[in-house]
């Protein structure tokens, strides 16, 4: 039996659709960027890091400030005076002369409970803002990936729905030309056309979305049309290790950002109660100066200049009798909020588990729906050749191909965005659980086409 024309078009369609896909991707594949590349790129530009960067080094500055009321002080000053004195004595009087003096002291707290308090508060700022950085790079890292992977996802939509534009196009004319010579019936011209002005529609949609998802990276990594490089073909999905939840659990109990910030700000809490205790304490400052005196022309019976030197070291003991009950107050106020930060760690640690587990099994059930969109891809490869076997023997119509082969590009697309949703899936799953690193992309960028 002699074939349909738009048969042997439609089997060369097929056969480039993966050509047409790696054309797409391999184009520009010489200026192609890894993720990791785009990543650092993303680092040094991108404005939400830049602030948390920043805050981070005004944390260590502020931090450090703390330590100011355990060290000693010293302060210099000096002034200089003129005199002038009148007396209604017998014989009076009237003379003015100058006066210099400088002085020299420092303090050195010994006992402030409140000071040692406030230090040891700065110490755990540190661990603060270094916790806050670390959440900031975390999410910078899944930010640059979602890009990364929208970017991949929007140019295999494309390069889908325009083989299918090219393949309805061959079927098109081939349905058209069957007509003319009375082959076919206006039906399958119509259908073929319908189905055309459709891809078309899509096509001016997946277009405009890759247009927007270049925009988006592009304004993330600081670049001029950056272009991420594709997955390597066959693509080969790095297993969940380790495979088991409650590991994952356990660290992000030990590392997530959130948690060891609710954990500083117990700490803190904690401290500040002593800082409130301390305010029925006294306190005890060793203290010492130095001061000198001079009258170059000095007193007023006698032109003679003048100098006194004195020195004195001491303590300094301040003891708090009453204030005002709010000293004890503070104190209860202190205390609540140390439960309420307390109480905000617990909440963290419930919410980073249950993060932590629904992005666990959401990695293992993309795993799952990956597999099964391979299985689906054959499926749909062998459900278009029977489809077209049978309008070739004449048991399939014209509308059974056309929807045999939108099932089968349909499927293409899902599995590619499974595939992108896994490894982006993977990242998520170590965010969520307080590990991902820069060092977490490198599997990845050995999935990408060289």
């Amino acid at each position: 039996m002699t074939l349909p024309p738009f048969l042997p078009a439609l089997r060369l369609s097929m056969r480039c659709v993966s050509a047409a896909l790696a054309l797409a991707a391999l184009a520009p594949l010489a200026r192609a960027q890894s993720l990791a590349a785009l990543y650092e790129a993303a680092r040094g530009f991108d404005a939400s890091y830049q602030s948390a960067r920043l805050q981070y080094e005004a944390s260590l500055a502020r931090a450090e400030q703390a330590k100011a009321g355990i060290l000693p002080t010293a302060g210099v000053s000096a002034g200089a005076s003129r005199v002038g004195v009148e007396t209604t004595t017998t014989p009076a009087i009237s003379t003015s002369y100058n006066t210099q003096n400088a002085a020299l002291s420092a303090s050195q707290p010994l006992y402030r409970p409140a000071n040692w308090a406030t230090y040891a508060q700065g110490a755990r700022q540190v661990e603060l803002a270094r916790a806050q950085l670390e959440a900031a790079s975390q999410d910078l890292i899944v930010r640059t990936s979602q890009a990364y992977f929208d970017v991949l996802a929007a140019q295999d939509t494309l390069a889908f729905v325009r083989a299918q534009k090219e393949a309805v196009a061959e079927q098109l004319a081939a349905a058209r030309r069957n007509f003319e010579v009375g082959t076919a019936t206006i039906t399958d011209t119509r259908e073929a056309q319908a189905r055309y002005d459709l891809v078309v529609a899509q096509e001016i949609a997946a277009e405009n979305d890759l247009r927007v998802r270049r925009i988006a990276l592009d304004q993330l990594v600081g670049l001029t049309e950056a272009q991420p490089r594709p997955l390597a073909v066959p693509v080969g999905l790095p297993a969940v290790l380790p495979a088991e939840v409650g590991t994952w659990v356990r660290q992000s109990e030990l590392l997530h950002p959130a948690i060891r910030q609710a954990q500083g700000n117990a700490d803190i809490a904690e401290l500040e109660i002593k800082k409130a205790e301390a305010g029925h304490k006294p306190t005890l400052d060793a203290t010492a100066s130095y001061s000198v005196t001079k009258n170059p022309a000095s007193s007023a019976q006698a032109g003679i200049s003048s100098r006194a030197n004195s020195a004195n070291v001491g303590l300094v003991l301040n003891v708090p009798l009453f204030a005002g009950f709010a000293t004890q107050n503070r104190i209860r106020e202190t205390l609540w909020l140390r439960d309420k930060a307390l109480s905000d760690l617990e909440g963290t640690r419930r919410a980073v588990a249950q993060n932590v587990r629904t992005a666990y099994f959401g990695v293992q059930s993309g795993q799952g729906q990956v597999r099964a969109l391979e299985a689906a891809e054959l499926s749909s490869q062998s459900a278009l050749e029977a489809n077209r076997l049978g309008y070739q023997v004449g048991v399939r119509i014209n509308i059974d191909v056309l929807n045999a082969q939108s099932q089968l590009f349909q499927t293409k697309r899902d599995l590619a965005q499974a595939r992108y949703n896994v490894l982006l899936g993977g990242l998520r799953l170590r965010q969520a659980s307080g590990t991902l690193t820069a060092e977490d992309l490198q599997p990845i960028n050995g999935l990408l086409a060289p």
